[in-house]
Protein backbone atom coordinates (compact mmCIF):
# COMPACT_ATOMS: atom_id res chain seq x y z
CA UNK A 1 0.00 0.00 0.00
CA UNK A 2 1.21 3.41 -0.74
CA UNK A 3 2.04 5.81 2.41
CA UNK A 4 -1.64 7.31 3.27
CA UNK A 5 -1.89 11.04 2.11
CA UNK A 6 -5.22 11.15 4.43
CA UNK A 7 -5.37 10.51 7.81
CA UNK A 8 -8.24 9.71 9.52
CA UNK A 9 -8.46 10.02 13.66
CA UNK A 10 -11.53 8.33 15.83
CA UNK A 11 -12.23 8.17 18.98
CA UNK A 12 -14.81 5.11 20.51
CA UNK A 13 -16.30 5.27 23.17
CA UNK A 14 -19.41 2.15 23.41
CA UNK A 15 -20.41 2.45 20.12
CA UNK A 16 -20.90 -0.78 19.12
CA UNK A 17 -24.07 -0.30 17.27
CA UNK A 18 -22.85 2.27 14.64
CA UNK A 19 -19.41 0.80 13.85
CA UNK A 20 -20.89 -1.13 11.29
CA UNK A 21 -22.26 1.48 9.46
CA UNK A 22 -19.60 3.89 10.60
CA UNK A 23 -16.89 1.40 8.49
CA UNK A 24 -19.26 1.41 5.10
CA UNK A 25 -20.30 5.20 5.43
CA UNK A 26 -16.35 5.86 6.20
CA UNK A 27 -14.23 3.85 3.38
CA UNK A 28 -17.08 4.53 0.52
CA UNK A 29 -16.92 7.90 0.84
CA UNK A 30 -13.00 7.48 1.61
CA UNK A 31 -12.88 5.37 -1.51
CA UNK A 32 -14.26 8.44 -3.71
CA UNK A 33 -11.95 10.72 -3.08
CA UNK A 34 -9.21 8.55 -4.43
CA UNK A 35 -6.28 9.77 -2.41
CA UNK A 36 -4.58 6.84 -0.21
CA UNK A 37 -5.90 6.56 3.38
CA UNK A 38 -5.47 5.19 6.65
CA UNK A 39 -7.95 5.08 9.51
CA UNK A 40 -6.80 4.84 13.05
CA UNK A 41 -9.82 3.63 15.77
CA UNK A 42 -8.96 4.24 19.18
CA UNK A 43 -10.62 2.17 21.71
CA UNK A 44 -11.63 4.14 24.91
CA UNK A 45 -12.31 1.73 27.20
CA UNK A 46 -15.54 0.49 25.93
CA UNK A 47 -17.35 -1.43 28.29
CA UNK A 48 -19.60 -3.19 25.04
CA UNK A 49 -18.86 -5.37 21.98
CA UNK A 50 -16.61 -2.37 20.61
CA UNK A 51 -13.54 -4.18 20.66
CA UNK A 52 -14.37 -7.50 18.88
CA UNK A 53 -16.14 -5.20 16.08
CA UNK A 54 -13.11 -2.80 16.16
CA UNK A 55 -11.04 -6.41 15.46
CA UNK A 56 -13.37 -7.16 12.64
CA UNK A 57 -13.07 -3.77 10.89
CA UNK A 58 -8.87 -4.09 10.78
CA UNK A 59 -9.22 -7.46 9.61
CA UNK A 60 -11.32 -6.45 6.48
CA UNK A 61 -8.60 -3.70 5.60
CA UNK A 62 -5.49 -4.25 7.46
CA UNK A 63 -3.09 -1.86 5.35
CA UNK A 64 -5.84 0.81 5.63
CA UNK A 65 -7.32 0.46 9.60
CA UNK A 66 -5.56 0.36 12.62
CA UNK A 67 -7.06 -0.07 15.94
CA UNK A 68 -5.25 1.08 19.14
CA UNK A 69 -6.70 -0.26 22.54
CA UNK A 70 -6.50 1.75 25.75
CA UNK A 71 -6.62 -0.27 28.85
CA UNK A 72 -8.83 2.35 30.42
CA UNK A 73 -11.11 5.18 29.81
CA UNK A 74 -8.75 7.96 29.32
CA UNK A 75 -11.14 10.87 27.57
CA UNK A 76 -12.25 11.77 23.46
CA UNK A 77 -9.59 14.20 23.68
CA UNK A 78 -6.34 11.84 25.01
CA UNK A 79 -7.84 8.83 22.74
CA UNK A 80 -7.31 11.53 19.39
CA UNK A 81 -4.01 12.75 20.73
CA UNK A 82 -2.60 8.76 20.89
CA UNK A 83 -3.93 8.44 17.09
CA UNK A 84 -1.97 11.91 16.57
CA UNK A 85 1.10 10.40 17.54
CA UNK A 86 0.85 7.41 15.14
CA UNK A 87 -0.72 9.22 11.91
CA UNK A 88 1.25 8.84 8.54
CA UNK A 89 -0.63 10.79 6.50
CA UNK A 90 -0.22 14.75 5.21
CA UNK A 91 -4.18 15.57 6.15
CA UNK A 92 -5.06 14.99 9.51
CA UNK A 93 -8.90 14.52 10.30
CA UNK A 94 -11.03 13.64 13.44
CA UNK A 95 -14.21 12.62 13.55
CA UNK A 96 -16.61 11.38 16.25
CA UNK A 97 -17.49 7.36 15.69
CA UNK A 98 -21.37 8.19 16.37
CA UNK A 99 -22.01 9.24 12.51
CA UNK A 100 -23.63 13.07 13.73
CA UNK A 101 -21.23 14.35 11.90
CA UNK A 102 -21.65 12.73 7.93
CA UNK A 103 -18.41 11.12 6.40
CA UNK A 104 -19.77 12.02 3.15
CA UNK A 105 -19.24 15.79 4.38
CA UNK A 106 -14.72 14.88 4.41
CA UNK A 107 -14.40 15.84 1.59
CA UNK A 108 -15.41 19.47 1.90
CA UNK A 109 -12.28 19.61 4.56
CA UNK A 110 -10.08 18.11 2.20
CA UNK A 111 -10.92 20.24 -0.46
CA UNK A 112 -9.98 23.62 2.06
CA UNK A 113 -6.83 21.68 3.10
CA UNK A 114 -5.43 21.32 -0.67
CA UNK A 115 -6.69 25.24 -0.95
CA UNK A 116 -3.61 26.08 1.42
CA UNK A 117 -4.85 26.03 4.80
CA UNK A 118 -3.49 24.22 8.11
CA UNK A 119 -6.23 24.02 10.14
CA UNK A 120 -9.78 23.54 9.34
CA UNK A 121 -12.45 24.34 11.85
CA UNK A 122 -16.29 23.24 10.77
CA UNK A 123 -19.70 24.39 12.10
CA UNK A 124 -22.86 22.45 12.15
CA UNK A 125 -25.26 23.41 9.77
CA UNK A 126 -29.36 22.72 10.97
CA UNK A 127 -27.62 21.04 14.25
CA UNK A 128 -30.31 18.18 15.62
CA UNK A 129 -29.83 18.29 18.63
CA UNK A 130 -32.61 19.25 21.21
CA UNK A 131 -33.83 22.87 22.03
CA UNK A 132 -32.23 23.23 25.45
CA UNK A 133 -28.51 21.72 24.38
CA UNK A 134 -28.89 24.05 21.21
CA UNK A 135 -29.25 26.97 23.67
CA UNK A 136 -26.58 26.52 26.08
CA UNK A 137 -23.94 25.66 22.96
CA UNK A 138 -24.95 29.37 21.33
CA UNK A 139 -24.51 31.04 24.84
CA UNK A 140 -21.36 28.99 25.77
CA UNK A 141 -19.92 29.82 22.55
CA UNK A 142 -20.56 33.62 22.79
CA UNK A 143 -19.18 33.47 26.10
CA UNK A 144 -16.04 31.49 25.03
CA UNK A 145 -15.55 34.35 22.11
CA UNK A 146 -15.81 37.22 24.83
CA UNK A 147 -13.26 35.96 26.94
CA UNK A 148 -11.00 33.96 24.29
CA UNK A 149 -11.24 36.46 21.41
CA UNK A 150 -7.92 34.50 19.61
CA UNK A 151 -9.78 31.49 19.16
CA UNK A 152 -12.17 32.17 16.39
CA UNK A 153 -14.10 29.01 16.67
CA UNK A 154 -17.55 29.18 15.40
CA UNK A 155 -18.73 25.88 16.91
CA UNK A 156 -16.14 24.49 19.40
CA UNK A 157 -18.32 21.18 19.81
CA UNK A 158 -18.00 19.64 16.43
CA UNK A 159 -15.10 17.50 16.33
CA UNK A 160 -15.02 17.31 12.64
CA UNK A 161 -11.66 19.21 11.81
CA UNK A 162 -9.10 18.81 9.69
CA UNK A 163 -4.79 19.52 10.13
CA UNK A 164 -1.90 19.96 8.57
CA UNK A 165 0.61 17.18 9.70
CA UNK A 166 3.01 20.07 11.18
CA UNK A 167 0.41 21.11 13.05
CA UNK A 168 -0.61 17.17 14.54
CA UNK A 169 3.50 16.46 15.32
CA UNK A 170 3.37 20.06 17.12
CA UNK A 171 0.59 19.25 19.00
CA UNK A 172 1.44 15.81 19.87
CA UNK A 173 4.65 17.01 20.94
CA UNK A 174 3.19 19.21 24.31
CA UNK A 175 3.02 16.47 26.26
CA UNK A 176 -0.37 18.30 27.84
CA UNK A 177 -2.05 15.87 30.58
CA UNK A 178 -4.66 17.60 29.60
CA UNK A 179 -6.27 19.84 26.80
CA UNK A 180 -8.78 21.02 24.47
CA UNK A 181 -7.46 19.97 21.08
CA UNK A 182 -9.59 22.10 18.63
CA UNK A 183 -7.69 25.68 20.70
CA UNK A 184 -4.46 24.10 20.56
CA UNK A 185 -4.21 23.59 17.15
CA UNK A 186 -5.51 27.31 16.41
CA UNK A 187 -2.85 28.32 18.88
CA UNK A 188 -0.27 27.08 16.04
CA UNK A 189 -2.13 27.64 12.87
CA UNK A 190 -1.17 30.47 10.42
CA UNK A 191 -3.86 30.48 7.84
CA UNK A 192 -7.18 28.37 9.39
CA UNK A 193 -10.72 28.69 7.31
CA UNK A 194 -13.94 27.42 8.43
CA UNK A 195 -16.41 25.26 6.71
CA UNK A 196 -19.92 24.50 7.41
CA UNK A 197 -20.59 20.61 7.30
CA UNK A 198 -24.46 18.89 7.41
CA UNK A 199 -25.32 17.42 10.96
CA UNK A 200 -27.51 14.23 11.68
CA UNK A 201 -29.03 13.11 14.61
CA UNK A 202 -27.57 10.24 16.78
CA UNK A 203 -28.80 7.18 15.32
CA UNK A 204 -28.11 4.95 18.26
CA UNK A 205 -26.35 4.58 20.95
CA UNK A 206 -26.25 7.43 23.85
CA UNK A 207 -23.90 10.39 24.20
CA UNK A 208 -20.60 9.59 26.74
CA UNK A 209 -20.96 13.47 27.67
CA UNK A 210 -23.29 13.60 30.95
CA UNK A 211 -23.45 17.14 32.59
CA UNK A 212 -20.51 16.74 34.72
CA UNK A 213 -18.26 16.21 31.54
CA UNK A 214 -19.45 18.58 29.79
CA UNK A 215 -18.47 20.89 32.91
CA UNK A 216 -15.10 19.60 32.93
CA UNK A 217 -14.78 19.76 28.99
CA UNK A 218 -15.18 23.43 29.13
CA UNK A 219 -13.03 23.97 32.28
CA UNK A 220 -10.00 22.27 30.13
CA UNK A 221 -10.66 24.90 27.40
CA UNK A 222 -11.24 27.76 29.45
CA UNK A 223 -7.96 26.85 32.49
CA UNK A 224 -5.77 25.94 29.49
CA UNK A 225 -5.95 28.75 26.87
CA UNK A 226 -7.05 31.65 29.25
CA UNK A 227 -6.50 33.56 32.72
CA UNK A 228 -9.54 35.66 31.79
CA UNK A 229 -11.57 34.25 34.75
CA UNK A 230 -8.97 34.89 37.48
CA UNK A 231 -8.70 38.38 35.98
CA UNK A 232 -12.39 38.22 36.11
CA UNK A 233 -11.79 37.84 40.39
CA UNK A 234 -9.02 40.19 40.84
CA UNK A 235 -11.35 43.01 39.50
CA UNK A 236 -14.20 41.73 41.85
CA UNK A 237 -12.38 41.76 44.49
CA UNK A 238 -10.77 45.27 43.95
CA UNK A 239 -14.52 46.11 43.40
CA UNK A 240 -15.37 45.22 46.67
CA UNK A 241 -12.48 45.84 48.27
CA UNK A 242 -13.30 49.30 47.76
CA UNK A 243 -17.08 49.03 48.48
CA UNK A 244 -16.19 47.53 52.08
CA UNK A 245 -13.98 50.38 53.13
CA UNK A 246 -16.87 52.73 52.12
CA UNK A 247 -19.03 50.65 53.95
CA UNK A 248 -17.09 51.04 56.98
CA UNK A 249 -16.52 54.59 56.69
CA UNK A 250 -20.24 54.88 56.45
CA UNK A 251 -21.01 52.54 59.87
CA UNK A 252 -18.16 54.65 61.56
CA UNK A 253 -19.87 57.78 60.78
CA UNK A 254 -23.64 56.12 61.33
CA UNK A 255 -22.36 55.45 64.93
CA UNK A 256 -20.65 58.94 65.53
CA UNK A 257 -24.47 60.53 65.07
CA UNK A 258 -26.62 58.02 65.65
CA UNK A 259 -24.66 56.15 68.57
CA UNK A 260 -24.48 52.35 68.97
CA UNK A 261 -27.28 50.62 66.65
CA UNK A 262 -28.64 47.12 66.69
CA UNK A 263 -30.70 46.95 63.45
CA UNK A 264 -29.11 45.69 60.17
CA UNK A 265 -27.58 42.80 61.82
CA UNK A 266 -29.30 41.03 59.29
CA UNK A 267 -28.21 42.43 56.37
CA UNK A 268 -24.68 42.51 57.72
CA UNK A 269 -24.94 38.81 57.74
CA UNK A 270 -26.59 38.41 54.41
CA UNK A 271 -23.75 40.60 52.95
CA UNK A 272 -21.03 38.69 54.03
CA UNK A 273 -22.82 35.25 53.37
CA UNK A 274 -22.52 36.82 49.89
CA UNK A 275 -19.17 37.82 50.03
CA UNK A 276 -18.44 34.07 51.19
CA UNK A 277 -19.78 32.70 48.24
CA UNK A 278 -17.90 34.89 46.26
CA UNK A 279 -14.68 33.68 47.48
CA UNK A 280 -15.14 30.16 47.48
CA UNK A 281 -16.12 30.42 44.28
CA UNK A 282 -13.00 32.46 43.82
CA UNK A 283 -10.77 29.42 45.49
CA UNK A 284 -12.54 27.14 43.04
CA UNK A 285 -11.63 28.85 40.25
CA UNK A 286 -7.87 29.15 41.89
CA UNK A 287 -8.05 25.31 42.63
CA UNK A 288 -8.53 25.05 38.75
CA UNK A 289 -5.65 26.58 37.43
CA UNK A 290 -3.84 25.07 40.68
CA UNK A 291 -5.09 21.28 39.97
CA UNK A 292 -3.62 21.60 36.06
CA UNK A 293 -0.16 22.69 37.13
CA UNK A 294 -0.30 19.14 39.64
CA UNK A 295 -0.89 17.35 37.02
CA UNK A 296 1.69 18.39 34.71
CA UNK A 297 4.33 18.15 37.51
CA UNK A 298 3.58 14.78 37.99
CA UNK A 299 4.11 14.06 34.66
CA UNK A 300 1.82 10.65 34.51
CA UNK A 301 1.60 8.87 31.22
CA UNK A 302 -1.91 10.85 29.76
CA UNK A 303 -2.96 7.24 28.43
CA UNK A 304 -1.61 3.65 28.25
CA UNK A 305 -2.12 1.45 25.53
CA UNK A 306 -3.27 -2.09 26.23
CA UNK A 307 -2.28 -3.10 22.34
CA UNK A 308 -1.96 -1.72 18.81
CA UNK A 309 -3.67 -3.61 16.13
CA UNK A 310 -2.28 -3.25 12.57
CA UNK A 311 -0.39 -4.58 9.82
CA UNK A 312 3.50 -4.64 10.20
CA UNK A 313 5.48 -3.38 7.08
CA UNK A 314 7.66 -6.45 5.72
CA UNK A 315 11.36 -5.20 6.29
CA UNK A 316 13.41 -4.86 2.71
CA UNK A 317 15.48 -7.80 2.26
CA UNK A 318 19.33 -6.38 1.79
CA UNK A 319 21.36 -8.29 -1.02
CA UNK A 320 24.99 -8.69 -0.38
CA UNK A 321 27.58 -9.82 -3.15
CA UNK A 322 29.73 -12.63 -2.14
CA UNK A 323 33.69 -11.01 -3.30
Amino acid sequence: MPQPYISLVIPVHNEEEVLEELYHRLTSSLDKIGKPFEIILINDGSTDKSAQLLQQLHERRPEQIRVIEFNGNFGQHMAIMAGFERVRGQIVITMDADLQNPPEEIHKLVTAMEAGHDVVNTYRQDRQDSWWRLQVSRWHNRLRAYMMPKLKMRDEGCMLRAYQRSIVDLMAATGESSTFIPALALTYAANPTEVGVAHAERSAGTSSYNLYKLIRYNFDLVTGFSVFPLQVFTMIGLLISMCSFAFVIFLILRRLIHGPEVEGVFTLFAIMFFLLGIVLFGLGVVGEYVGRIYQEVRKRPRFVIKHVLEKQEKPELQLTVAE
